[in-house]
Order: C-alpha cells, then structure tokens, then sequence
C-alpha cells in the first residue's frame, strides 16, 4: 500500500476560494447511476445473530462477492457490515444484498492524477445517527493517494440510561419506517463495547496505538455534521455519549475536519449539510438518507470529489485536552444562523 509522507497537520494553513456561475457537472464518478430511491429493507427470520466477530477484510470481503449481472443499485446487508451476516453461501442472499461496500466508490484513474498532495494518509469519514443517545457508529477509512476505500467500520449502538419501552420507541422512529428496526435489535451493542471494538479496527490499521494513548497517526477524522452549527459528532455528541457510558473521551477526537468548512473556503459557495453538497456537486443519492453507513459512503463520495477537484482537507477544529474548550480554525466557516456576520 503506497502511502503519502506525513507533514504535521497542526501547521497554520492559507485559504483560497473557488467560485463558479453555474451546476458543476459530473464527469467524475465511473458509474453513472441515477437517483437510487430511499429502500426498504426485509430482514425477515432466515437471519441469525451468531457470537459477536469483526467484519471480514474488505479484500475478502470483495473476493467474496458475488455480482448480479446486472449492474442495479442493491442496499447493504446489514449484518454483513457488522460481521454477523450468515448468508454468505446463498445465492439469493447475495443477488438482492450488496457485500462490497467499496462498490459505490468508484473512481476513475483518470480523475485522480488531478488531486493534490494531502497532509494525512487516510481520512476517516464518520456520520453518526441519533439525537438522545447515539444509535450507529460508521467509519470509512479513504486512502488520501488513490482515494479508494481501504476498509470500514460500522455498528449499531445500544443506549444505556434509556428504559426498554423508549428504547423500543425511539427504534422505531427512527429506523422502523426504512425496515432496519429488526437487524438494530439483532445487532446493537453498548456504546462501550463498541469503542473497545473501533480502537482495535485502528490499531490493526496501524492508525493509533493505545499504549501511547496519542491522537490519530498518518489518519483525520473527516466529518460531515448532524446539525447547521457544523460540529454535532466530534464536538458535541461523542463528548456526551462517553459521559452518559462512563469512559473518557479517547485521545483522537481531540481534532477532526468539518467537510462543510473546506468546501465552503474551496468552493467559495455555502452547503448547510450533505444533500446541499451533493446538489451542487450534481452527484446523485445513493441508498437512504440518515442511515448511517449510506449517508457515509455519499458524505464519502463528496470527498472524492473535492479531493478530485484539487480541495486540500485541513483540520478545521481543535480540542484543548486540559479545558475541552474546542478552537476553530478557520475564520470563515458555517455558523449557526444566529451567530452569522450581518
């Protein structure tokens, strides 16, 4: 695996701005799949929910796979992600569920001689789900050279100081009515065993090291955030998921970059969140909005496409471990309306 030579992220950058008159089009993706509905999932009972085990390698995972021979847009399995799918030998399984997550990331070679030299080795593109308590946790790990999937991460979190009849309510609004309730409750884990579980995933991707209790290395979060002040997930949400779970926020969400600032300082246009990006992108939804993994892998593909562009992803925030005060760095930014220049 080829890698680009570290430079300290913590360097102070210059900005620049692009600004264009008009739609951009979209040459850039190899497919060119047209807007994919929101789906409903079946997860009927030839399911079963085996011992916790970590997903496979996404090589095995490829190697695995089975294709349709037609090139239709087909849904994750749900518990494949989670490495608790048990249908891996069955054909109709395999025709009607997507196994390859790297499937909808697809970029032309051509594209990618036309990026810049970024500061980081891999961006972790992270999109949490869930207002009360966090309710899934998806990472995709991008190769900042070839900006190709390199592995993903991806659980359905259990909340703890919720009662079972909430809990039970709270799935179902949540993702009842896109028919991914049942394989929440086969699959869901406490938000602790579910950190335990990602710190493992970096280490064996030689990202961090636990020993040293350091940030990330070679590695930045790259983040698409819930709500329009910009930094819902690093800033506000896991710091409040680890106090409710009882454990101290882990070193390497002390810093994190909010795609939506870079693009704002690139683009030299505003996007409030990820559909408004990929409307000015003119990239095409993929899957179903707010779920999780599908809006990561679409937060994802905007990533590639301003890597592609020429964008340089810089750390846009940064915690003070001592006083957890957050700095932002980047003067001009996405604020909160009330809190906007008149």
């Amino acid at each position: 695996m080829a890698y680009l030579t570290r430079i300290p992220v913590g360097r102070i950058f210059g900005f620049w701005s692009r600004s264009f008159s008009s739609p951009i089009k979209n040459p850039f993706f190899s497919s060119t799949l047209s807007h994919v509905p929101s789906y409903k999932i079946s997860t009927t009972a030839h399911y079963s929910s085996p011992s916790p085990s970590p997903p496979p390698p996404l090589s095995a995972a490829m190697n695995t796979q089975v294709f349709s021979s037609s090139s239709r847009w087909r849904p994750m399995c749900l518990y494949f992600t989670q490495g608790k799918c048990t249908q891996m030998d069955d054909p109709s399984h395999l025709e009607k569920f997507n196994h390859d997550c790297s499937k909808d990331l697809q970029v032309n070679g051509t594209d990618i001689e036309k990026k810049c030299s970024q500061n980081v080795d891999f961006l972790l593109v992270i999109d949490l789900e869930g207002k009360v308590e966090i309710l899934e946790f998806p990472v995709l790990l991008i190769d900042a050279k070839s900006l190709s999937l390199v592995d993903f991460f991806h659980r359905f979190v259990r909340p703890t100081k919720m009662s079972e009849q909430a809990v039970n309510k709270y799935i179902e609004g949540k993702y009842g009515e896109i028919g991914v309730d049942r394989v929440w409750h086969d699959t869901a884990q406490p938000f602790k065993e579910v950190m335990q579980q990602f710190e493992a995933w970096l280490s064996q991707h030689n990202l961090w090291e636990k020993e040293k209790g350091s940030r990330l290395t070679r590695a930045a979060f790259s983040v698409r955030l819930f709500d329009i002040s910009g930094n819902w997930d690093l800033k506000t949400k896991i710091p409040q998921q680890c106090e409710v779970s009882g454990i101290k926020l882990p070193p390497y969400f002390m810093e994190w970059i909010n795609l939506k600032d870079v693009y704002l300082n690139f683009y030299g246009r505003e996007a409030r969140g990820m559909m408004s990006m990929m409307k000015q992108l003119e990239i095409p939804l993929l899957g179903c909005h707010h779920l999780g993994i599908d809006d990561s892998k679409n937060i994802a593909r905007v990533l590639q496409r301003m890597l592609v562009d020429g964008a340089l992803m810089q750390v846009t925030a940064k915690r003070n471990p001592g006083s957890q005060k957050v700095e932002f760095l980047f003067e001009n930014r996405i604020q909160h309306p009330s809190r906007q220049r008149r």
